[in-house]
């Protein structure tokens, strides 16, 4: 692929060919993962399924809806 070097606060500059290919420009957001020693840079829209997942409304966790069936029951 190619070698970039970091700059002082930890920048790195990605190759003009990636940021065209992958449509990345100034302030696109990159999701950063660590696996194995590797680093991956993530771009928008490259998982559907996770970026649909974001999109969700979260669901209560166990002890919320328990805590919210109890109250229901005692009243």
């Amino acid at each position: 692929m190619g070698i970039v070097k970091t700059l002082s606060k930890g920048q790195i500059v990605i190759p003009a060919r990636l940021r065209k290919k992958y449509r990345i420009g100034p302030g696109t957001e990159l999701q950063i993962m660590e696996y194995g020693g590797i680093i991956y840079l993530i771009p928008p829209g490259d998982d559907p399924v996770r970026a649909a997942l974001g999109a969700l409304p979260a669901k209560p966790s166990l002890a919320e809806r328990l805590l919210r069936d109890r109250k229901k029951a005692f009243r």
